[in-house]
């Protein structure tokens, strides 16, 4: 099989189940989304099951592509540099990284009827988790866990209302200004003038 077909497939599919959610994801709608002859996705993944597999783990390569060039850099060397690391992360939600995460939403919601899903999506949360605490950490925070979990739920908590919502629910959430948010969310996190 043709690889570069492969990976335009499993890309045509994030679009479709982020245009049309679950319930589009057919082997159809992905084969013209890709301009490919009618029956080219169900040649390459046969079944449902396996373009959502297909789908789950491109997202993954994805976001590990994304950690990775974000790694490849210094880090956040002070707070001004971590709200700015936060603040682009939350602007890609509606940029660049709206399909993907729109795809990952829909994969989440069907990983609750196929566990198998949670497996792989696993990995981008957890590294979340870990990047984002070494982040507040290389900025010179007062890091502890809980402190660093807080911030990293609160941002993951943000993303389907930057997908999804209108603009006052985004105003009253404060997400209308990403920068003011990030700023926000630090300052109850990390009071600048506390020393703990």
């Amino acid at each position: 099989m043709n690889p570069d077909r492969r990976e335009r497939l499993r890309d045509a599919a994030i679009e479709v189940l982020a245009r049309d959610g679950g319930r589009g994801l057919t082997h159809r709608a992905v084969d013209r989304t890709a301009e490919v002859p009618p029956g080219t996705t169900k040649n390459y993944f046969p079944t449902r099951d396996a373009v959502l597999r297909a789908v789950a783990e491109r997202c993954l390569e994805q976001y590990l592509a994304l950690t990775a060039h974000l790694a490849a850099g210094t880090g956040p060397s002070d707070r001004e540099g971590l709200v700015a690391l936060f603040r682009s992360l939350l602007e890609n939600v509606a940029g660049p990284g709206r399909a993907r995460l729109l795809a990952v939403l829909e994969l989440q919601a069907e990983a609750t009827r196929r566990p198998w899903l949670s497996d792989i999506l696993d990995p981008m949360a957890s590294g979340d988790f870990a990047e984002f605490e070494l982040a507040q950490r290389t900025a010179g925070l007062p890091v502890t866990p809980q402190r660093a979990a807080v911030v990293t739920l609160a941002l993951h908590a943000a993303v389907p209302h930057l997908l999804t919502d209108g603009p006052d629910t985004l105003a009253t959430a404060g997400l209308d200004d990403p920068d003011r948010f990030v700023r926000d969310l630090l300052d109850t996190v990390y009071p600048p003038d506390a020393t703990t």
